[in-house]
């Protein structure tokens, strides 16, 4: 039978002796982090590809990547995460197995070939821990928000520019399948090497580990995780009505602002939309998870975060701003909307040619673009993060980066990686066909669409990110720290197309989607290595759930531009309002338009942000120094690198996501953690999905049975 069998009869695991399939001397890992969350033994007749997993991975990619698409439009909106998917997906696996029959068919021989099983049931006995890894490993990478669409939204929007679904559908699979390529090409230097743990992929086994060990849990009245977990989250939604829209006061809770509206310094201060939202307080989980769930993140990074948004946000802005510095009292406090030298909003229609390119006379006639404090604060980090996580990286794991890079191909194999030699692996020439066919298809599209952008740029777009797969991947394998190529990505089609805008986004698109996507395509393939997925399972539910999903999030997109005719303006009803689109296209006018020559030159004032570069080189060496001579000091948890990091979300996030997210956190992720721990344990992630899923679930409902057909009123 062949590995990925799906069973030949229901309940084919019960009473197995598993001892056959374990290594000599109970062989384990050598990382005691991956030894508490990884099994070291292997079943593989355990059925893997069966029919309720390619439902379940297929309909929550449908679900999952069409709301996301919506949610990520909206301001403020969670986002549905792995995490959730992983744990709705438990119950409705075991519905299916209760339900559907357990005949057996046949699988004709050239489908066995890309992963198929033999033979197959729709029931092929109790839902085990490959078929629910297979569905996670299904939506992982598709459902996540994707930077090809909001791509296609600044062009629609912004710059009234339609390419038609055609055009976003080609985009969209260039940049994710070539993402998926270089994933693959360099799996055997970023997932096979046991040093290389990935961290963040622990807590997914350990939960997966959990679900599957405990099927009796509650059989004493203890309160299980699924029981738990449909409280929180029935609790969750009915709430959501209330800051959602009874009373959206609870959402923007600047109740200083209600006090003294008329007060200016007020409004700045503690105003949520432009201002610091020094309020504190909101009883939104949409808001609270702006910039990531306070329940997963680890107390110290929280507090990196939080130290570093205060500095920045909360002092160095206000002195900024009051001091009229670069005449940032001429425009409001914290917006991502750019200015003329009348304190206006940018008008680019003055700027701009017939062919949506610079129009120099006319910017030599107009005026020089100005930006708030928080939004210039912003490209500052980007500039300091962008030297920082190199020097960083270097002087903290370089040594261990070196030798993993020198030492992966004579690095003895784990117990896991002598445990997947029971599998085919992929060929190569899968993952070197994909990449050749997607770059064709990429250039086809340039050359079809007009979209400014000539083919060796494309082709250097693609060498951009492949460039960044291997030591991008290397960092985040290793320190759970995600690289961007935002600024190269910018500066490259700067230089090399002034004036250009739609090319600027579209090399943009291009570099940092294939990379994100390479990244998390290879952390799902650490993830089928940890569970002893088959290889080319993994290739083929990645692959397949990428094209699901991004039919999804197209039909969603199109049905919302049919039904939503003011989506992505400021003041649309239901929150539509595009904020990630939206600071791409204020990029685009300073990349793009203008140019980076114009804008950083000698006799601009933001000439000074470069120097930031200098200052990012130079912050974590005094660090990394205090830390080797105090080792023991609180001065250890501090990390330059995150702290920047993490205050890159204003705008258009506000004070309150910062203030509310980390109230949040220190009781979860401090005190109930330290004197809780048992309850935080069990129940901490549980809470996280609950509060998420009964959110989205109210957002949703409320938008399309009350907003969307009542304007966003009451009453009709």
């Amino acid at each position: 039978m062949d590995s990925t069998a799906v069973g030949s009869t229901p309940g084919i695991d019960s009473g197995k002796d598993f001892q056959q399939f374990e290594l000599e001397d109970e062989e384990d890992s050598p990382y005691p982090e991956v030894r508490a969350s990884v099994s070291n033994i292997d079943d593989p007749e355990m059925p893997v590809l069966t029919f309720r997993a390619l439902f379940l991975g297929f309909l929550f990619c449908v679900i999952g990547g069409g709301l996301n698409f919506f949610l990520h439009i909206r301001v403020p909106a969670p986002l549905i995460t792995p995490l959730t998917v992983q744990i709705l997906s438990y119950p409705c696996g075991k519905f299916l197995a209760h339900i559907l029959p357990t005949s057996i068919y046949k699988t004709p021989r050239f489908l066995t070939h890309i992963g198929l099983p033999s033979e197959w049931s729709l029931n092929p006995g109790p839902f085990n821990i490959k078929e629910h890894a297979i569905i996670v490993l299904t939506v992982n990478v598709a459902i996540a928000p994707n930077y090809a669409l909001a791509y296609s939204i600044t062009l629609d929007k912004f710059y009234g520019l339609p390419k038609g679904i055609a055009f976003d559908w080609l985009c969209l699979i260039t940049c994710n399948c070539i993402g998926f390529s270089f994933a693959g090409l360099c799996r055997r230097h970023l997932v096979w090497p046991a040093s290389l743990i990935w961290p963040q992929n622990l807590v997914t086994c350990t939960l997966f580990n959990t679900f599957h060990a405990e099927d009796d849990d509650g059989s004493d009245g203890s309160l299980t995780r699924f029981r738990f977990f449909s409280y929180v989250c029935i609790a969750a939604a009915v709430w959501y009505i209330f800051p959602g829209f009874l009373f959206t006061g609870l959402s923007a809770f600047s109740f200083l602002c209600w006090i003294a509206p008329k007060s200016k310094i007020v409004n700045q201060l503690f105003g949520v939309t432009t201002g610091l939202g020094m309020s504190v307080i909101t009883f939104d989980w949409s808001q609270i998870t702006w910039i990531s769930s306070p329940l997963i993140i680890p107390w110290w990074a929280e507090v990196n975060i939080f130290v570093g948004f205060v500095l920045l946000y909360w002092i160095v802005v206000p002195i900024l701003y009051y001091t009229n510095t670069w005449h940032f009292a001429y425009m409001p406090i914290s917006t991502s909307v750019n200015f003329d030298r009348w304190g206006q909003f940018y008008n680019m229609t003055r700027v701009l040619t017939a062919e949506t390119t610079l129009d120099e006379e006319g910017y030599l006639n107009y005026s020089m673009l100005f930006m708030s404090t928080t939004y210039t604060v912003v490209y500052a980090l980007s500039f300091t993060l962008s030297t920082a996580a190199i020097v960083h990286t270097i002087i903290y794991n370089g040594k261990d980066i070196y030798l993993k890079i020198r030492n992966v191909n004579t690095e003895m194999e784990d117990v896991h990686a002598k445990l997947m030699r029971n599998y085919p692996e992929v060929p190569d020439w899968w993952y070197w066909a994909i990449f050749l066919v997607c770059s064709c298809i990429g250039i086809a599209t340039i050359e079809i669409y007009e979209t400014q952008l000539p083919v060796w740029m494309f082709l250097l777009s693609i060498l951009v990110a492949g460039a960044y797969v291997l030591p991008g991947g290397y960092i985040y394998a290793l320190t759970a720290q995600l690289i961007t190529v935002n600024l190269i990505a910018e500066t490259i089609p700067g230089y090399a197309l002034p004036g250009k805008p739609i090319a600027n986004l579209l090399f943009k698109t291009l570099s940092i989607q294939s990379l994100q996507a390479a990244l998390l395509f290879i952390q799902d393939l650490k993830i089928g290595h940890y569970m002893k997925i088959p290889p080319r399972v993994t290739f083929m539910v990645q692959l397949t759930g990428t094209l699901v999903a991004g039919a999804s999030q197209l039909g969603v997109k199109r049905a919302i531009e049919i039904l939503v005719p003011d989506v992505c303006s400021p003041q649309q009803k239901a929150g539509l309002s595009c904020a990630v689109s939206a600071v791409m296209y204020e990029a685009s006018i300073i990349w793009g338009i203008i140019g980076p020559e114009r804008f950083f030159g000698s006799t601009s004032p933001y000439h000074t942000l470069l120097y930031f570069t200098i200052l990012g080189a130079l912050l974590p060496i005094p660090i990394w120094l205090l830390q080797r001579r105090y080792p023991r000091s609180w001065i250890k948890y501090i990390n330059i690198p995150v702290m920047l990091n993490g205050s890159t979300f204003i705008p258009p996030a506000t004070g309150i996501n910062y203030s509310s997210w980390f109230i949040v956190g220190f009781i979860f992720q401090f005190a109930l953690r330290r004197f809780r721990f048992r309850w935080w344990s069990k129940f901490c992630f549980i809470t996280a999905a609950g509060l998420e899923g009964g959110t989205i679930l109210a957002a949703i409902i409320l938008f399309f049975a009350l907003q969307l057909p009542m304007g966003g009123r009451l009453q009709p």
